[in-house]
């Protein structure tokens, strides 16, 4: 099954997306780092214009709030990510498929089963685990600046989800049934006319503090994560892909980022964190379980 497998391989790609991204963030200042890779996915993506229909106003409207969206999301993100360890980023991330079957839960009154409940379960004691492990290392998670950041790069960030669900869904079937390969194109343009004002706005602050130095792994953070996007969709396009493994398959992506940020950045309660990881993951099969 080649979706599968592409599945898999989104994952791996998503893994090396998150290590590049810690990389790029150590002592470096966050917008300069987060315009560049705005950029560059906009340069990956121009080629793909003449198969994008711009669609006029009543369409770019919704994308454009997409990006915001999505830049929010990425904006906590990358801060958090530069100040905490990726063994701890990685997992907390990785309980966002909770967020959004609560949020359909919510929005669009979805039943939860009994499978999908444990999920939900696993996942909450998982977070309480994690803070346990978090003050090991001298990180409080209920007063943690960081941590909230995190925590709420993964709240936008599947609040993003359930607006992409709105977004890709027919309008027979509630949604409006956008073109993907518009919405792609045109939101990493919009991110990164933002991102490029927020750069010019902030140009002065933290320089002193916090300059910004060039690194190879910026770019790297643009390729993978177009990379592991294009694989996912691919994936979903093929006969008999089923949207719930794949979408379960990628959230593995935190046990590549948890297994390279351990080699390369040496971070410590290794064995702590590894079993707050197996609740994460042991939760995300319960969760894949009740889609079944």
């Amino acid at each position: 099954m080649i979706w599968i497998l592409l599945a898999f391989l989104s994952a791996a790609l998503l893994g090396c997306y998150d290590v590049c991204k810690k990389y790029a963030l150590q002592d470096n200042a966050v917008l300069p780092v987060l315009f560049l890779n705005t950029l560059f996915c906009s340069m990956i993506f121009l080629p793909f214009l003449g198969y994008a229909p711009f669609g006029g106003w009543e369409v770019q409207k919704y994308i454009l709030l997409k990006s915001c969206i999505v830049l929010c999301s990425w904006v906590l993100g990358y801060i958090g990510m530069k100040n905490l360890p990726i063994t701890l980023v990685g997992p907390i991330n990785a309980t966002r498929p909770v967020m959004v079957l609560l949020g359909a839960l919510l929005l669009f009154g979805e039943k939860l089963n009994a499978y999908q409940w444990t999920g939900v379960a696993l996942a909450v004691l998982s977070f309480f685990m994690l803070s346990r492990s978090g003050r090991k290392e001298g990180i409080d998670f209920r007063h943690n600046k960081w941590i909230f950041c995190i925590v709420g790069a993964a709240v936008m960030g599947a609040v993003s989800g359930l607006y992409d669900k709105y977004l890709m869904t027919s309008a027979t079937e509630g949604g409006i049934g956008l073109n993907r390969i518009t919405v792609q194109c045109y939101y990493n343009f919009y991110q990164c006319l933002m991102m490029g004002l927020a750069v010019l706005a902030f140009r002065n602050h933290g320089r002193e503090t916090t300059p910004f130095r060039w690194s190879w792994s910026i770019p790297l953070i643009s390729i993978f994560l177009s990379m592991a996007d294009f694989a996912y969709f691919h994936s979903l396009s093929l006969d008999g892909a089923l949207v719930s493994v794949v979408s379960m398959v990628r959230r593995g992506s935190v046990v590549v980022s948890f297994l390279l940020g351990a080699l390369l950045f040496h971070e410590k309660n290794l064995r702590s964190k590894a079993l707050d990881l197996l609740l994460v993951l042991a939760g995300m099969v319960f969760l894949y379980l009740g889609t079944r």
